[in-house]
């Protein structure tokens, strides 16, 4: 269901900008492009140091302009600077995407800043008089103006972005689960004599499943994560573990079984030999269709308390499909600090590099700037450009 809000005034749009980002941003800048008079989402940048002032500014106005219907720009800073009697801060940043803006066509809806001690539009005199009061903005959910159905932001942009606690019980079950597992797999694989190791029942069980892996990645979908069988949690861990398999489960949670079932085979075909195609390959550097913002959600879900509940040896595997499920939902942010999480354990470990270098340069995929469907960017890189 769309949610049309009306903001008349400059302080009702302030108001709305968190509830429609879900979060209140600190140190940010959110973009805010706009089709005629209705947004198209939103993307939020770090706050640049002075000197890098004017790179941000050509590269927010250049990540407008990547969105083929956005017409014109709002722009919000929300920073932890004060007015102190004088000029709003990042004044400087705000009158270089205007210009960057005018230069490239757009129109200019507002540019507003929200400061500890005031608000102000950089437009008016407000912003270099020592802006207006806080009591003005909508930020109680009581308000008869508030953004109807928009509930009151909660957090900054680095909230959510935690694993679920997990208790050590459940750790020590998904821990012998994946060890039985390890067992049962290399039980499979030796033809060598020598005494007999007991095989677990369930760890030959969950192995079996690896026969049909997309049927294992597209019922993890379903899985309720506060309530993970040991053995499932471990089974999937093993498959994030391992780079051919967690590839394939991460181009099938984009769209479909089928697609897994392509990748599955394109995977095996590569083994024997065979290029891989390139069209599953630029899948994983955020190229192709959109994908179902709802399958990257759940699966993010259910791979967060898998990284939980794992051993520490092997949570970079999940940690970094973590990283990898944010980004492509938008939430960069929230991907840095899984690469953070997973880099202090695996310094070297492949995914959470390729994750970290593309949210440091800012890369984005490009499903972010289209406009069809429902999904939105919501972050547009945690770190500043």
């Amino acid at each position: 269901m769309t949610t049309i809000v009306k903001a008349t005034t400059p302080a009702e749009f302030l108001s709305f900008v968190p509830r429609m980002l879900g979060y209140l941003p600190s140190d940010s800048v959110v973009l805010i492009p706009f089709d005629g008079t209705r947004t198209l989402g939103a993307m939020r940048i770090d706050l640049p140091a002075i000197a890098d002032t004017d790179a941000a500014a050509a590269t927010c106005v250049g990540l407008v302009c990547r969105i083929e219907a956005a017409d014109a720009l709002a722009v919000v800073v929300f920073t932890d600077e004060w007015f102190d009697g004088g000029r709003a801060p990042a004044s400087a940043l705000a009158e270089g995407i205007r210009e960057r803006a005018d230069a490239s066509g757009l129109r200019v809806v507002d540019m507003l800043c929200r400061a500890p001690d005031g608000w102000a539009s950089y437009l008016d005199a407000d912003a270099r008089s020592g802006g207006r009061p806080l009591s003005e903005l909508l930020d109680g959910d009581g308000s008869p103006t508030a953004p109807a159905g928009l509930p009151l932001a909660a957090g900054d942009q680095w909230t959510g972005a935690a694993l679920p606690v997990v208790d050590l019980a459940e750790k020590e079950r998904v821990g012998h689960a994946l060890q039985a597992i390890r067992v049962a797999i290399e039980g499979f694989g030796s033809n060598a004599a020598g005494p007999t190791v007991r095989v677990d029942p369930r760890g030959l069980e969950a192995v079996c499943l690896l026969d049909d892996l997309p049927a294992l990645f597209e019922e993890a979908l379903q899985w309720n994560p506060e309530m993970l069988d040991p053995f499932d949690a471990a089974l999937l861990l093993w498959c994030l573990e391992r780079p051919a398999t967690r590839d394939v489960a991460l181009v099938q949670w984009c769209d479909d079984i089928d697609r897994g079932d392509e990748a599955m085979a394109a995977q095996l075909r590569w083994e024997a030999g065979e290029p891989y195609p390139a069209e599953i390959a630029k899948r994983m550097w955020g190229e192709g269709p959109q994908p179902s913002a709802e399958r990257l959600r759940g699966a993010l879900e259910v791979t967060r308390r898998v990284a939980a509940a794992a051993p520490r040896a092997a949570r970079p595997g999940p940690l970094a499909v973590c990283a990898w499920l944010s980004w492509a939902l938008g939430r960069s942010t929230h991907a840095e600090w899984f690469i953070g999480q997973a880099a202090e354990i695996d310094p070297a470990h492949g995914l959470t590099g390729i994750v970290e270098a593309m949210v440091r340069r800012g890369h984005l995929p490009e499903w972010a700037f289209a406009r069809t469907g429902v999904w939105r960017p919501e972050d547009a890189m945690g770190a500043a450009t």
